[in-house]
């Protein structure tokens, strides 16, 4: 058993989804288990060109893979099981969830050839691993259904992880959150609290589910004779059936597009979470057969995704349906940070095939699957935490949570704001910061997993900047002349159409060789670096710019 000052004591080690949004990952480690928490991933952003996916680097976990006793999911969202095909290669350990966290997660895993343990769970089932932590699944609301908050007895008291939530009491299927167990489980007494802080900043409650539905119904009936699309969140369950619901309401057939959300719809469907008529739903090639105002047409790319099915309407290049003047698109959804931009793109680009757009600064076409701040007041209230670590969120939104904390009269020294790798030692009495361990991202292009470091990402972007310009130089092995020099660039300057450039850099290259003995030069390498170095001052004080260079001596 671990020890600080002879006293029992319980690690929490934060490998993603504190200090930024998306890729969550926490483990709890006490004596030799170790439990972990989700495992997402997140986009890439403009700073990683080629990258497909981010997830956590789970080095710790693979130098403990002995100790790991499972993966606990809290829901079916990217950000908290986008990883798993990836880190389930490497890490072979049991993984429960609920029937459409797993049924999603099943989808991907046989995408990616991947076996795994997967145990179905239902809210308020109860899982011991190891020897020091037992699980219990508590029902709360969220954008995808199935969402847990996780209650974990640990040796030395309860951790309360919130997960993904928020306080509707008119859930689209009635599955109301469990505050009843939440309140006991504060009377219990909770000794640590992690709770996710993404809507810290706004005032308030969150609208219910419901309020979509009735927005989705009215523009509907204001369009009866349009072309309706609706861009959302795949995992949106509950907003599917809504939707799926008032396409029969109007009598319209429902034509799923985009890869996810065909997968997810069937996913659903499949365990019986979407319920709907088997003739409502047609394929996309069936489009021809029907008039406008008989189709309602769901897809994804409400993310503004550059391959998404929105964003390939927008483009011109979904060649089974094409956007004009009796289109409605309703984008129900609100930008992830960072997505703004891509998604005004796509807007922009709808509108210019005189198609119309409704989006969420427009009418209440989306609500947040997160609590903001009266609903954190009213977790805080029923757990009564003793210590308390925000999650979930950037540091600005962790330091507001944290406010709000001490506000409800939690003391400051009670409270640790977190980043990724760093570790929080707890014993009955104390908190405090332990010692870091490997942390970080891993980085997803294509099949390759970790293999594209800084040096890639740096040579990447330099390139998409600057340009890159290759010298290929033909030596005579026997006299050491030079027979040939051929230059090529791309994205630098086309030299085939810049002849004084090319000549000119021509006669550098002749210049610099003309230095070196080449006949009696068994290693070039002196000779690229000084060819390199030439071409680099040249070309700069002669137009101003820094393309990648690279000498080839043959």
């Amino acid at each position: 058993m671990q020890k600080n000052n002879s006293r029992p004591m319980l690690k929490i080690i934060f490998l993603g989804g504190v200090g930024e949004i998306g890729k969550n990952m926490v483990a709890l480690e006490y004596g030799d288990d170790i439990l972990v928490i989700d495992c997402g991933s997140t986009f890439p952003d403009i700073n990683m060109p080629g990258i497909d996916l981010v997830i956590p680097d789970p080095a710790y976990l693979l130098d403990n893979a002995e100790k790991v006793r499972g993966i606990v999911l809290t829901h079916g969202h990217e950000d908290h099981i986008g990883g798993l095909p990836y880190i389930l290669k490497y890490l072979n350990v049991p993984v429960y969830g609920t029937k459409l966290t797993l049924a999603i997660l099943d989808s991907k895993l046989r995408e990616h050839k991947v076996d795994a343990d997967l145990n179905v769970v239902k809210a308020d089932s109860v899982v011991m691993l190891g020897k020091s932590f037992r699980v219990e699944f508590v029902n709360v609301s969220h954008s995808i259904s199935g969402s847990c908050a996780l209650s974990i007895t640990t040796p030395i008291g309860i951790v309360f992880h919130t997960g993904d939530f928020k306080v509707d009491f008119t859930p689209i299927d009635g599955n109301v959150i469990n505050l009843n167990r939440i309140a006991e489980i504060g009377r219990q007494g909770v000794l640590l609290l992690l709770a996710e802080s993404t809507n810290i900043e706004r005032p308030g409650y969150t609208m219910s589910e419901a309020t979509v539905g009735k927005s989705l119904h009215n523009i509907l009936a204001d369009n009866p004779e349009k072309r309706i699309f609706i861009a959302t969140f795949a995992t949106n369950v509950h907003r599917l059936q809504q939707i799926l619901d008032l396409a029969v309401k109007f009598k319209r057939k429902v034509v799923f597009t985009g890869r996810s959300m065909l997968n997810i719809a069937d996913c659903a469907a499949k365990i019986g979470e979407l319920h709907f008529a088997e003739d409502l739903v047609i394929d996309v090639d069936g489009v021809k057969n029907y008039e406008d105002k008989e189709l309602l047409i769901v897809t994804t790319g409400s993310q503004g995704e550059a391959m998404s099915a929105l964003s390939r309407m927008s483009t011109g290049d979904f060649n089974k349906i094409k956007l004009g003047y009796n289109d409605l698109v309703i984008i129900s959804a609100s930008p992830i940070p960072g997505n703004e931009r891509m998604i005004y793109t796509v807007i922009n680009n709808i509108y210019r095939h005189g198609a119309a757009v409704i989006y969420e600064s427009l009418a209440e076409v989306h609500v947040s699957g997160h609590a903001c701040r009266e609903e954190m007041k009213l977790m805080h209230t029923l757990l009564k935490p003793k210590f308390f670590i925000p999650v979930h969120g950037e540091h600005r939104h962790q330091h507001k949570h944290a406010e709000l904390a001490m506000q409800m009269g939690m003391k400051a020294s009670n409270i640790i704001i977190t980043d990724v790798g760093d570790v929080v030692e707890v014993t009955p009495k104390t908190i405090s910061p332990g010692d870091k361990v490997t942390s970080g991202l891993l980085l997803v292009d294509g099949l390759g997993i970790g293999d594209v470091g800084s040096v890639v990402l740096r040579d990447r972007k330099y390139l998409s900047e600057e340009g890159v310009l290759v010298a290929a130089v033909s030596v005579d092995k026997e006299s050491g002349a030079v027979n040939a020099v051929e230059l090529t660039s791309r994205g630098f300057v086309y030299v085939n159409e810049t002849e004084n450039i090319q000549s000119e850099i021509e006669e550098v290259i002749y210049s610099a060789l003309a230095k070196f003995d080449l006949k009696s030069l068994g290693d070039y390498s002196g000779v690229k670096n000084a060819v390199r170095k030439d071409i680099k001052n040249y070309v700069y004080k002669k137009i101003k710019r820094s393309p990648m260079i690279i000498v080839i001596v043959l």
